[in-house]
């Protein structure tokens, strides 16, 4: 049963969420922009492809920024309330801090559900619309921007430069054009001056070129004797097709079996099946391996006989080629095993980087509890509000946190860590904190009370001076 308690702390706290959340994920973007700026600039995007990158790209930022949120708002909220007493007044009527954190302990662990559920459902599909729209933006050649004095290459087979664009952004002079047809030279147009315009549905763009020459070599490659030609004009038209320069709609498919966009049904399978690929690599290595040692199969009794043999001295004639053969079986064991060993090293280097990104969904949805049982406690015990002492906090436990991940996913990579252990370090590490956060913060601990630590200070100062007065008796 919700009671006016539980709806204050749920106002008290929603408010500040949902600010703090957007605020991150506000910061998490501007981040991933920084990172693709280069890409997306001078390309000559519509607004509704920037739209679309920056959405799809937010989308795989939610399980981040969920767990900042929660944090912020939850030291925020509890710091407010042990500002202005509240807090007090509430423990002061017999209700324990842990019921008070009640309704938004329920929150997180709805917020958990939803993170999860965003996590294998959403992202993965946002991750493949991602990927894909970023590889045709990365691949997309700069939209077509003539300057002056500057050679234009991005339209394939040409190098084009003008001296000089008149105002009205038509009107062009000194031009000089290269043209690529695999033949001796380059062939090589130049016109004092022309016009230029793109056609309607921006595919080609036109050249009307005036009072110029069009210069190129005629021959072959086996003979020295060529032809060098020249021809003058009054008036030339060529054209040039920009349907290069735009962007390519590259299929799905293409990415689609990556691990970032699959679900966790669908990485267990994966998983299960690079089992089975390591089990049955594993099979065929000893099987070439042993191929090349048939003779242990041999049995017993022909070993015996060959004992009973007199000794054969094998010719020196042959020891050479005896050399030879013996290098060669060598050199194709060594080629087995080293392809055999790298088949089983892209199996594994696989699976690990399935259950990477399984323990990811499953790890990140536990953030937003463990979080928040840093959060509130800390709340409490600073008894601050606003963006000051709280913030700071906020973001020294929240880089622990993210570094945490950086590193146990780095390590799982490398195969330094399990999957298990790496992608969980962050709440391994944190669980503790938060325990012992809740339990100072439910015996009104003074952790971060300055007069707290000068009356420790004080105490050790008069034990140290008490120390160096008293006589040393022998």
């Amino acid at each position: 049963m919700i009671k006016k308690l539980d709806i204050l702390i749920l106002k008290s706290f929603l408010g500040p969420f949902i600010v703090t959340f957007f605020i991150a994920l506000f910061v998490l973007m501007m981040q991933i922009l920084w990172k693709y700026i280069d890409d997306l600039v001078g390309k000559g995007l519509d607004f509704i492809t920037i739209m679309q990158f920056i959405w799809y790209a937010s989308a795989s930022l939610f399980a981040l920024a969920l767990p900042i949120a929660i944090l912020i708002s939850s030291i925020m909220t509890f710091g407010n309330l042990g500002e202005s007493f509240e807090l007090v007044a509430i423990k002061s009527s017999g209700i324990s801090l842990l019921r008070f954190m009640r309704p938004i302990m329920f929150l997180a662990v709805i917020f958990s559900f939803v993170s999860f559920l965003f996590a294998n459902n959403v992202i993965p599909y946002a991750n493949l619309k991602f990927v894909t729209l970023y590889n045709d933006i990365y691949y997309k050649k700069p939209a077509f921007d003539l300057k002056e004095g500057m050679f234009f290459t991005y339209i394939p087979k040409y190098a084009i430069k003008v001296g000089k664009k008149d105002a009205d952004g038509k009107s062009i002079h000194n031009i000089l054009i290269y043209e690529q047809e695999g033949r001796l030279q380059d062939n090589c147009i130049t016109a004092e001056q022309g016009e230029m315009k793109i056609s309607a549905d921006e595919n080609f763009l036109e050249f009307n070129l005036k009072n110029g020459c069009r210069y190129q070599e005629q021959g072959n490659y086996y003979d020295t004797a060529t032809d060098f030609v020249r021809i003058n004009f009054k008036e030339f038209k060529k054209l040039f097709d920009l349907s290069v320069l735009k962007k390519q709609n590259t299929s799905d498919s293409l990415f689609k079996n990556s691990h970032k966009m699959l679900s966790v049904r669908q990485l267990s399978n994966n998983i299960d099946s690079a089992h089975k690929r390591e089990e049955k690599n594993q099979a065929d290595l000893q099987k070439n391996i042993a191929s090349y040692f048939h003779y242990v199969q041999l049995p017993d009794s022909i070993w015996k006989a060959a004992a009973i043999l007199p000794a054969y001295r094998i010719p020196d004639s042959l020891n050479a080629a005896l050399a030879i053969s013996a290098g060669t079986v060598l050199d194709r064991l060594k080629s087995t095993v080293e392809n055999g060993m790298e088949e089983l090293k892209l199996t594994r280097s696989d699976t690990r980087f399935s259950k990477i990104e399984m323990h990811r969904k499953f790890s990140f949805s536990l953030a937003c509890i463990i979080l928040f049982f840093i959060g509130a406690p800390l709340g409490s015990i600073i008894r601050k509000g606003g963006m000051g002492m709280p913030l700071v906090v906020a973001i020294i436990f929240f880089l622990i946190f993210h570094l945490l991940n950086m590193f146990g996913e780095k390590f799982v990579k490398e195969g330094l860590m399990a999957p298990e252990a790496g992608m969980w370090l962050s709440i391994i590490v944190l669980t503790p904190v938060g325990c012992f956060l809740t339990y100072k913060a439910m015996h009104d601990s003074q952790l971060f009370n300055k007069e707290f630590y000068y009356r420790l200070f004080s105490k050790l100062k008069k034990v140290r001076s008490k120390d160096k007065q008293e006589p040393i008796t022998v």
